[in-house]
């Protein structure tokens, strides 16, 4: 028997995606700890394959009560955009972490790394050059993002849909200059305290522009099938406020890591 509810809130069906990310979750960091000590990814391709198969469908999911079946009223709406605020929060405090630790060793070197920061025998980053580039590549996806969310608001689908294919360009060529850094690095992350906190943090970083950049990329595809309106379309919102996010924590990486840490 159905029975009509009489309030604003989405109750949300009984998921099994909760489960499988957190199994797929815990593959890959178990998958990352046996990659780390013995060269051995078989678990880590696992935990991604599950996660990205979890994300397939949960977003699916989500994407279908919001579109199709309109759960997602201006009540849901405003209780989503609190938990993202929440969620961007405490990955705000998870990057604080990585620069705490960063200037813990920097400002007081010890007598292990040969009394100096950078480390004796480390050779940074030049921050001119890939660096300097990858931050104006993220300033411009910043702008982009921006034109692509005030498009969106004045109703004009080309323009959106040109800024957001921009942005996603920009994110993966971020993420490829990001690669070859790495790949002509000439320290790695077990090379003292300063290989730990370039590539924890970098990394880490690196890991959100991804998942940003795939973010973004589903908005892309909602928004060519018309999934988004000027005055309904929290799921691209979100994923700006992200990518606003992972700006600033860039900003910050290359002025403190790039610049006055080598």
């Amino acid at each position: 028997m159905k029975m009509n509810k009489n309030h604003p809130y989405h109750l949300v069906d009984y998921s099994p995606w909760p489960l499988t990310g957190s199994i797929g979750a815990m593959t890959l960091t178990s998958g990352m700890i046996l990659w780390f000590h013995k060269n051995e990814m078989y678990l880590f391709y696992m935990g991604l394959l599950i996660l990205l198969l979890t994300m397939i469908q949960w977003w699916r999911d989500i994407i279908r009560e919001s579109t199709f079946q309109g759960h997602h009223t201006i009540k849901v709406t405003n209780g989503l955009k609190l938990g993202m605020i929440l969620f961007i929060i405490s990955e705000v405090f998870f990057f604080i972490s990585f620069f705490w630790s960063f200037f813990h060793s920097s400002l007081a070197p010890t007598v292990e790394i040969g009394m100096m920061w950078p480390p004796k025998g480390i050779k940074t980053f030049n921050p001119m050059e890939i660096p300097l580039l990858n931050t104006m590549i993220l300033l411009c996806s910043g702008m982009t993002v921006t034109w692509a969310h005030h498009s969106l608001m004045s109703n004009k689908y080309s323009e959106s849909t040109k800024s957001l294919t921009f942005t996603v360009m920009l994110g993966i060529y971020f993420t490829i200059l990001q690669a070859y850094e790495y790949q002509e690095a000439s320290f790695c992350i077990s090379d003292s305290i300063y290989g730990s906190c370039f590539f924890m943090a970098t990394g880490f970083h690196g890991m959100h522009v991804i998942i940003g950049t795939i973010f973004l990329g589903v908005c892309l595809m909602r928004h060519i099938k018309c999934h988004f309106s000027m005055n309904h379309h929290f799921g691209f919102e979100a994923a700006a406020w992200y990518w606003h996010f992972v700006d600033v924590v860039w900003l910050f990486l290359y002025i403190t890591i790039y610049w006055w840490g080598s």
